[in-house]
């Protein structure tokens, strides 16, 4: 975590102050390394023309992390869209008609953002965030290891379990093992040993490994040809080679504005928003808690960057894009400080399709798994595990089934699994905590006290009731309201009967400041104002 110092140094700088550009620039390399193979891969498995994906990186970068309120998360074609965005092509007939889909879901998440939609954030468990990342971490790991041993045939940068071909990732890696590359191999393992000692030099430190990784894998990549070990075409880097400007302004497409009225255009632009909306919003969440700073963005200006993102896209030809938590971890654990590195990111993309396209696509895959399967493994540290499971069952078993449901399905059904079994912990510990319940002796006779919570709900009342109704016979009791901002009307109901009723047990109650009637508390009314602060001294 970052020291006080470091807060301080922060505070008092802008996202474009040189001190922050120290750590902005080198990140926003690695960032980029870890972009260009997955903005291919997802353009790839989606049915896309491959200029979209870095297109789309293009824009999620520069126009996307200038209007984002967030400091690290870095946008993109998302790897869970994949699936949609092909099938969406498939049924609206051309990619220009989909083009217009994407334009439209950009327009509704610039209107979800106005309408204050991204507070939805705030809902999700902790342990339900944990779990997604610590998931995607072993996704990380899973996924690159056929690419680390030279085993490229079917790359698709997906992050679901069981492929289109219904092979799933368990396969896959069966079958990379069987045609391993040993040139690829020995990539690999050396760019592993650069990135986990490299940075214990301290001497060697400023130079980020990752640009190590990247050069030493060309260079092998040269010197292993015509060998035993050369690495093959399809283990290699592949993005299109611009020879002059018009051949690079003939890469974009244009909506067609002419399937407006479509029903299905509309459909899937719904299903665009929706989706790309609740994959952004998780990844901000998860990143603002990796973040040393522990910043918090915005989420309903995030919602807004993400349209104002899909519509640029739209109109130029990208793919759908949300905040990715590949790339944005990536950049958490590359030293990323502020936005500028996300920024950058998009600016190295774009300059590395136009000047150095050949340079490029002599890049080993293997060496960038290589700094994948590093991310992966800081996110899903065994020490995370440990830490969840000393927290308790509470927050142990939402934490470990969103992580196996995210890894055997994908991440937004494995995060609606996680929270539901989350929302269910949350429940049942609420439907056990409406009270503090406490018993004395006044001589012969038991002194029952019940202190009702802050709130007490509609979910609240069949423990009240059951509570109440199990009370001994001939006691006092005392039920205390004083604390309690809100108490509903049927658990009110079930409070008074007892209280009319309980003579017939020989219970005498009394009632401690509980009204006949409370009003649901209003946002105002909780936001802490200095002003209503009593001086107790």
């Amino acid at each position: 975590m970052a020291s006080l110092n470091e807060h301080a140094q922060y505070n008092s700088k802008s996202s474009f102050s040189l001190a922050n550009l120290k750590k902005d620039f080198p990140s926003s390399i690695v960032v980029f390394l870890v972009a260009l193979p997955l903005c291919l891969g997802i353009a790839l498995a989606s049915g896309a023309p491959l200029f979209a994906g870095l297109l789309t990186g293009i824009i999620g970068g520069i126009v996307v992390a200038s209007v984002s309120g967030s400091q690290l998360s870095v946008s993109g074609p998302a790897a869970g869209l994949t699936v949609i965005v092909f099938g969406a092509i498939t049924k609206l007939g051309t990619y220009e008609t989909f083009l217009l889909a994407i334009l439209l879901a950009g327009v509704m998440q610039i209107l979800l953002g106005v309408l204050k939609a991204g507070t939805i954030a705030s809902y999700f468990p902790s342990s339900v965030i944990e779990g997604m990342l610590a998931a995607i971490g072993i996704i990380l790991i899973l996924k690159q290891i056929p690419h680390a041993v030279g085993y490229d045939a079917d790359y698709e940068g997906d992050e679901s379990f069981r492929g289109p071909d219904n092979n799933n990732t368990f396969s896959a890696i069966t079958s990379a093992l069987g045609r391993i590359s040993y040139g690829a191999v020995i990539i690999s393992l050396l760019s592993l040993a650069i990135l986990i000692y490299w940075p214990k030099f301290k001497k060697l430190a400023s130079v980020p490994a990752p640009l190590i990784v990247v050069v030493l894998g060309i260079i092998l990549s040269y010197v292993f040809k015509g060998s035993n070990l050369e690495i093959k075409a399809e283990h290699l880097v592949k993005i299109p080679v611009v020879q002059s400007f018009n051949e690079f302004t003939g890469l974009f497409r244009s909506p067609d504005f002419s399937k407006i009225t479509s029903p299905d255009v509309w459909t899937i632009a719904v299903t665009l928003a929706i989706v790309a909306s609740l994959e952004t919003l998780l990844s901000i969440e998860a990143v603002d808690k990796i973040d040393p700073y522990k910043r918090v963005s915005p989420t309903n200006r995030e919602l807004v960057a993400q349209g104002i993102g899909n519509v640029t896209s739209g109109l130029l030809g990208g793919l759908p894009m949300t905040a990715v938590i590949v790339r944005s971890s990536a950049n958490v654990n590359s030293g990323g400080k502020t936005k500028m590195s996300a920024i950058l990111h998009g600016a190295w993309l774009l300059l590395s399709l136009l000047l150095i396209p050949g340079l490029l696509n002599s890049i080993p895959l293997s060496c960038l798994a290589a700094i994948l399967l590093m991310t992966g493994y800081k996110l899903a540290k065994l020490d995370l595990f440990k830490k969840m499971w000393k927290e308790g069952k509470t927050q142990f078993i939402p934490f470990v089934v969103t992580v196996l449901a995210v890894v055997f399905t994908d991440l937004l059904k494995g995060v609606a699994i996680g929270m539901l079994i989350g929302v269910f912990y949350i429940l049942r510990n609420n439907l056990r905590n409406p009270y503090f319940y406490t018993i004395t002796e006044n001589g012969e006779k038991k002194v029952i006290q019940i202190k009702l919570a802050e709130e007490v709900s509609f979910l609240n009342k069949a423990a009240i009731q059951y509570t109440l109704n199990h009370l001994p016979s001939g006691a006092d009791v005392v039920i205390d309201g004083t604390n309690s901002r809100y108490i509903d009307l049927d658990v009110l109901e079930i409070i008074h009967n007892f209280r009319h009723n309980a003579f017939s047990r020989g219970i005498i109650v009394q009632l401690v400041n509980i009204k006949h009637k409370y009003d649901v508390p209003q946002l105002k009314d909780l936001i802490f104002k200095p002003e209503n602060v009593k001086d107790n001294v």
